[in-house]
Formats: structure tokens, sequence, C-alpha cells
């Protein structure tokens, strides 16, 4: 068979074969992603990479390590819903880089911010009185959740901010 066509063909079955695998693992394949999630998509990525262009290879080497890619997330997601030193082992903490108002710089820094970042967050939620920012959390993917609400209201439930890093 010549090459090309083997190229379209292994596309068409490795792109498959991944979205196959991501219906049976679920949305949370490529969803924001944690540190854990993101090398394992890269890792998905490189073998689609070589199951294209690497026609010396059979496609099954490149089906199983997709397979097992796949396997490894599945297995590490259960343990990290069941077991939270596992969970801390794979995934950031959530880091609170405001509170009532006022910046925490040793956290921004922390999170690799600036506060040009952080306040194109604010600008993004709409935050037009910092007096009424309770917290802003850079979380566990990476994104930035902004709370607020009446400074004299009541202030965020503490199960909400329970595993957040002052």
């Amino acid at each position: 068979m010549p090459d090309f066509i083997e190229i379209l063909l292994r596309s068409a079955f490795a792109i498959l074969a991944i979205i196959l695998l991501s219906r049976v693992h679920g949305l949370r394949s490529f969803s924001k992603m944690s540190g854990f999630d993101f090398a394992i998509t890269v890792s998905i990525g490189s073998v689609l990479a070589g199951a294209v262009t690497t026609l010396g290879t059979s496609f099954g080497h490149f089906l199983a390590a997709l397979v097992a890619l796949f396997g490894v997330q599945m297995i590490l997601a259960y343990m990290r819903a069941r077991n939270d030193t596992v969970q801390n082992a794979l995934d950031n903490v959530p880091l609170l880089v405001m509170e009532n108002g006022k910046t925490i710089p040793e956290n921004l820094t922390k999170a690799g911010m600036t506060l040009a970042d952080l306040r194109y967050k604010l600008r993004e939620a709409n935050a037009f009185d910092l007096a009424k920012v309770h917290a802003v959390v850079v979380e566990t993917t990476g994104s930035v959740s902004v709370l607020q609400g009446d400074p004299d209201g009541p202030k965020p439930h503490p199960d909400v901010m329970k595993d957040v890093r002052r």
C-alpha cells in the first residue's frame, strides 16, 4: 500500500480510537486540566503523531499505547477520587491570591500571576468594586475564580474555601 494511503488510514483509525476511548472514559479526558491530565493529553498526542508518521511500526502497538494511557488515566482518576494522598500528589492545591479586596502578593508570585493578570480576571468577572471581592482563587486547573458579594453580607461558606491554601 502506498505510504500516503497508509498515513490517511492510520490517521482516521487513530482519531476514531481516541474518540472511542474518550467517550468510554468521559468528559474529563480533555476538560480543563490538572498537571496529571495535561501529561496524559500530551502523551496521547505523541502517540497519535507516532501512529500517523511511523509507518514501520505496527498500528496495533499504537492502539495498545492509547488503551494503556486511557487505562492509566482511568485508574489514577479512580484513585484520586478515593484517596487524598493520591489526589495531593497529582493535583495542584487551589491558591488564594486576593482576600477581602486585598491582593496577596506572595501568592500571586507562587501562582505565576502578575497584577495585570489579576486585573484582567477581575474585569472578566465584572468585579467593579474591590470591596465586594471576597476572594480570588487560582484553581487546581489554573482557572481563576472570583467570589464577590456585598461586603456586609454573608462571606463564602467555609466548605467553599476548605481546600484553598492561604
